[in-house]
């Protein structure tokens, strides 16, 4: 049985559309309080009629791309950070393979969120993780930040790690690739869920 109520269902109710999208997107308040009523208003007008949770996904993918740059940062950091095992979702628990992470790539994980934030100021690191065990997204995470591989939790030092301008290009084209893989994230929920 799918978590997700029927499209029709979802779309005729706030409360259901809300509760459908924290599913698929993860709850956070800016959800709530942006993306629910800017589908409500974008919805009626959407050049496709939205009768699929794919084609809801999409007219919320389209909804963002009209947010400012901090809103959008905030509706990414409703997501969970990679190797965070407490407070999750039993979606991104499942995600993230809670279960099988040894230790000395949690204390990493947790260091190169660190360096990412720093890097990227306002920003939280997110990938689609389509089953990769967090040490293989640990890798990815290194070469994002050019850093070279490591079980270390605290190379390279913190205060190394020099920031990109929050709004540059740089910046921006995380970003952007950060609500891609919200929205691919919230495509492979929709298939685990079988509500596709």
């Amino acid at each position: 049985m799918s978590a997700l109520p029927a499209i029709h269902d979802a779309l005729a109710s706030d409360e259901l559309l809300a509760n459908a999208l924290a599913v698929l997107f993860e709850p956070s308040p800016v959800l709530f309080s942006h993306l629910v009523p800017g589908l409500v208003a974008y919805i009626p007008s959407s050049p496709q009629p939205i009768r699929t949770y794919s084609a809801l996904i999409d007219a919320s993918l389209a909804t963002i791309a009209t947010w400012p740059d901090d809103l959008r940062a905030r509706f990414v950091a409703g997501h969970p950070r990679i190797g965070e095992v407490s407070g999750l979702s039993r979606l991104s628990a499942n995600e993230q393979a809670a279960a099988a992470t040894p230790p000395d790539v949690l204390a990493r994980l947790a260091h190169l969120n660190a360096c990412y934030e720093r890097r990227y100021p306002g920003l939280r690191y997110i990938t689609f993780v389509n089953g990769r065990t967090r040490a293989a997204v640990m890798a990815e995470m290194e070469g994002a930040l050019g850093l070279e591989p490591s079980l270390s939790p605290d190379q390279p030092p913190l205060r190394t790690v020099a920031s990109v301008d929050v709004g540059g290009q740089e910046w921006r084209r995380e970003l952007d690739r950060a609500v891609v893989d919200v929205g691919r994230i919230a495509k492979s929920r929709l298939r685990a869920l079988g509500a596709e």
